[in-house]
C-alpha cells in the first residue's frame, strides 16, 4: 500500500532540511512524525549543535506560520500565551493573542523560562487550546511546538517536570557531526551556499497525510509487545515511574508512522523498537534522578528492548 500524501511530505521536508542540516537524517525524520503524530518535539543537546537551526529550517519547509520565543528566566506565561487589556475608546476588554497562536512555535531555551511559564504551555500543547480569565481559545492546525534546550547549563535554567517532558512525544538530540560532515558543513560555510526560505508543504497536504496514516494496520500481537515495554519500565528497582500509558499510546502512534514513511500498510516488531528510546527514554523517572545521567533512560530502555520477547514473525498482517 502507498500512502502518496505521507511519502510526499516526508521526502519533500526532509531534503529541504538536508540541504541545509548536514547529517541529522534521523532527527528530520523523527521532526516529521512529530508533525504527522500531532505531537510536540524537545531536542536536548550541548550549545553549537545545530538544534535552532534544524527547527527554523523545518518550519521554514512548511507554507505554515511560524513563530520563535527565546525563553528567559523572566518571562511570563502572558509573554507566551497572550493578555486581556482595556480598550478605552471602546470601553471593553480586548484579548491580544500571543507567539502561541501559530501552527509551528519554536521555544529556544525552554529550560530558561521559569516554571510558572513551562506550565503555560501545558494545555496548549495537550489540548490545542488557550484559556485565559474564564475564556478559551481554540488554536489554529496543525498546531507543533518545538523546543530546545541546553543539558550542561545550571546557572538561569530550571528544570523541566515530568508532567511537561510528558507532553512531548519525542525527545531527541542532535551530537556532533563526523569528520566528513565537519568538512562538509564548513565547505558550505565558506563558500556561502544558502538555500531557498520558501515553503514546500501546505495544511492540506498534512491533513491529508494525517488521514492516510490512521489506515496503517497494527496486530494485536504487536499491541501486546508495545505493552510489554511499558510495563517493563514500571517493573524496574530503579524507576520510580514509568511509561504512562499516554507514552503506550505515543509509542504505538510513532511506530505507525514509521511503518507508513517506509511504505508499509502494517506495523512491524521493528517499527516500535525504532520508536521505543525517542518516545519512552525522557518519561522515566529515576530513584535519586538528581544523581544520575541523562541518557540513563536511554540505557534502560535498550536493555528492556534486548529481553523483552519479540511477537514471531509469522504473523498474518493479511488478516484485518
Amino acid at each position: 500500500m502507498k500512502h502518496s500524501a505521507i511519502n510526499r511530505l516526508y521526502t519533500t521536508v526532509t531534503d529541504r532540511v538536508r540541504q541545509v542540516i548536514v547529517g541529522k537524517d534521523r532527527v528530520s525524520e523523527l521532526a516529521v512524525i512529530c508533525l504527522l503524530c500531532s505531537g510536540h518535539m524537545l531536542i536536548d543537546d550541548v550549545p553549537g549543535t545545530g538544534k535552532t537551526m534544524l527547527a527554523k529550517t523545518f518550519a521554514a519547509s512548511l507554507s505554515l506560520d511560524f513563530k520563535r520565543v527565546q525563553c528567559v528566566p523572566d518571562m511570563l506565561p502572558s509573554d507566551l500565551l497572550g493578555v486581556n487589556y482595556f480598550d478605552m475608546k471602546q470601553n471593553e476588554f480586548r484579548f491580544i493573542k500571543g507567539p502561541v497562536f501559530t501552527n509551528i512555535l519554536l521555544a529556544d531555551e525552554i529550560n530558561r523560562a521559569m516554571p510558572k511559564t513551562q506550565s503555560g504551555l501545558l494545555e496548549c500543547m495537550e489540548e490545542h487550546q488557550v484559556s485565559v480569565e474564564g475564556v478559551t481559545y481554540r488554536l489554529a492546525e496543525p498546531f507543533m511546538v518545538i523546543a530546545t534546550q541546553n543539558p550542561v547549563e545550571t546557572k538561569g535554567t530550571f528544570e523541566l517536570p515530568e508532567a511537561q517532558l510528558d507532553r512531548f512525544l519525542i525527545k531527541t538530540s542532535m551530537g556532533y557531526p563526523t569528520r566528513e560532515e565537519s568538512i562538509e558543513i564548513l565547505s558550505r560555510k565558506i563558500n556561502g551556499i544558502r538555500v531557498h526560505s520558501e515553503g514546500v508543504v501546505d495544511a492540506s497536504l498534512i491533513a491529508k497525510a494525517r488521514e492516510e496514516l490512521e489506515s496503517v494496520y497494527v496486530h494485536e500481537d504487536l499491541l501486546g509487545y508495545a505493552a510489554s515495554i511499558c510495563e517493563a519500565t514500571r517493573r524496574d528497582k530503579s524507576v520510580v515511574l514509568g511509561a504512562s500509558p499516554r507514552a503506550m499510546i505515543a509509542l504505538v502512534r510513532v511506530a505507525r508512522c514509521k511503518a507508513a514513511i517506509m511504505g508499509r500498510d502494517h506495523v512491524q516488531p521493528d517499527d516500535i523498537k525504532y520508536a521505543a528510546v525517542p518516545v519512552l527514554a525522557h518519561r522515566i523517572v529515576f530513584q535519586n534522578s538528581f544523581f544520575h545521567r541523562g541518557d540513563l533512560g536511554e540505557e534502560l530502555i535498550s536493555k528492556i528492548l534486548e529481553t523483552t520477547p519479540v511477537p514471531s514473525e509469522k504473523i498474518d498482517y493479511s488478516y484485518r
